[in-house]
């Protein structure tokens, strides 16, 4: 190879594969030195050098001169060219990952060229990507030709490639499409401190304005609620929620918990919980449906919050101290204080801290230590009783749908022999009867097996 054509290989590689021109001169010097050790054995130590100025080629062998001329020769271009290939490869991709490396969390467009075994390939630029259904919203389906919008999640090196792998339901895509629409939110007047999400189905934000003039809450909505509509039709109709934050919790826990209304929120600072009374009306919708809303909001807060009314509270509270005052070694006093920090349950206390334990009553540290572990064994006895509670009233569930399709047949063997009578086939009416005999005998099994007296008993 000539200087003259190495320098134009180097720019040409760095001009069409945005490849540093370095790593280029440092590819094809490794790749001279392997040919070279290819022809004078592997122990021969090479050492060759590119100008970076002009392209000419030095080299030594075992601390001797090599001939330029044997440098520039077919022999070591030949023989070198797989190596350079090879290494250029590297180059490029390395050079890839680098720039989607720096992406990682950010929003991408691209569009859908293949939609297999529920795997999404999507084209971003000259590089592909894929969307995998574990990555996608639930109930979501692709067609190609299509543009979708999602975030970067992963990227590595897989062999001589580069695997970007893209998300849908991560709350990075819900920060990223805020930004998009709500221009207070990308000049930063108004700042997202928080996002839970259960994707496909509902989303919490939080968001405050460093503006007073500005609603953070009102300007995310939009006018007649256009900003929001637009994002919710991003993500498939998936239910967003704007909170305004507020660093008070006794403030935040209300507004993550709405639509409902609040009484009372009790914190728990040595358990990180905080107790959220409603009253009996508000109990479900604070809750949600299968507990989103409860879920979601302690997400945002950081807390675990437990949402009962006054009555439970109460209730629980009488339970515990009775509990804890049972224990050997623990005062009503001190299962007083323990209830007053927010421990409601043996499973509570089995995770408390010794110290602080030793210090709210005044303990040693074995008498702290064994009621910690009558604490986790009562607590495990409990774990059980509640397992086999749950196991009954499945076993007690299917008793009764057992019951009530047996009765259906009864009902409709009875129509069936009342038709034949009514046709005047009065043959198959004493048939239809003994069926109709046969299941209330199946009835009555089911009724005298053991299973029901059990349930009874968990009632």
């Amino acid at each position: 190879m000539k200087p003259e054509e190495i320098l134009r290989i180097v720019d040409a590689i760095h001009r069409d594969k945005n490849i540093d021109k370095e790593i280029v001169f440092q590819a094809i010097e490794q790749a001279l030195v392997t040919a070279l050790q290819r022809q004078y054995g592997e122990e021969s130590q090479i050492v060759i050098a590119i100008d970076r100025e002009d392209g000419r080629l030095t080299g030594t062998r075992d601390g001797t001169d090599i001939d330029t001329q044997e440098l520039s020769g077919r022999i070591g271009a030949q023989t070198a060219k797989q190596v350079i290939i090879q290494k250029i490869r590297e180059a490029e991709r390395d050079a890839l990952h680098d720039e989607f490396e720096e992406q990682v969390g950010q929003m991408v467009s691209g569009v859908v060229t293949r939609f297999e075994g529920a795997t999404a390939t999507v084209q971003l630029g000259n590089t592909e990507a894929i969307l995998p259904r574990s990555e996608q919203i639930p109930g979501e389906s692709f067609h190609p030709n299509e543009r979708i919008r999602a975030t970067i999640f992963e990227v590595r090196k897989v062999g001589s490639r580069v695997k970007i792998i893209l998300s849908r339901i991560r709350p990075q895509l819900v920060l990223r499409l805020f930004e998009q629409e709500i221009p207070e939110i990308a000049d930063g007047v108004i700042e997202i401190r928080a996002i839970a999400r259960e994707p496909g189905y509902r989303s919490k934000v939080a968001v405050i304005s460093s503006d007073n003039r500005v609603d953070c809450v009102g300007a995310c909505v939009g006018v007649r609620g256009n900003r929001i509509k637009n994002i919710v039709e991003e993500l498939g109709g998936e239910r967003i929620d704007i909170v305004r934050w507020s660093d008070d919790l006794q403030v935040l826990v209300p507004n993550a918990l709405q639509p409902a209304e609040v009484d009372e929120v009790i914190l728990c600072q040595m358990l990180g919980r905080g107790i959220v009374l409603v009253q009996e009306d508000q109990l479900s919708l604070a809750i949600g449906r299968r507990g989103q809303n409860v879920r979601l909001a302690s997400k945002l807060c950081g807390w675990d919050i437990e949402i009962m009314t006054r009555e439970e509270l109460d209730q629980q509270i009488e339970r515990a101290v009775s509990g804890f005052s049972s224990i050997e070694g623990m005062e009503e006093s001190v299962a007083e204080k323990l209830v007053g920090e927010g421990f409601l349950s043996y499973d509570d206390l089995s995770v408390i801290e010794p110290a602080d334990l030793m210090e709210m009553g005044g303990l040693s540290e074995e008498a702290v230590d064994a009621i910690v572990a009558e604490a986790e064994r009562r607590a495990a006895v409990a774990e059980m009783a509640a397992a086999d509670e749950r196991r009954k009233q499945r076993e007690q569930e299917r008793v009764d749908r057992a019951a009530t399709e047996s009765q259906g047949a009864d009902a409709a063997a009875s129509v069936d022999a009342d038709s034949a009578a009514a046709d005047g086939s009065g043959g198959d009416a004493e048939p239809a009867a003994a069926s109709g005999d046969g299941g209330g005998g199946l009835a009555g099994g089911v009724a005298d097996s053991p299973v029901v007296p059990g349930a009874d008993r968990g009632q």
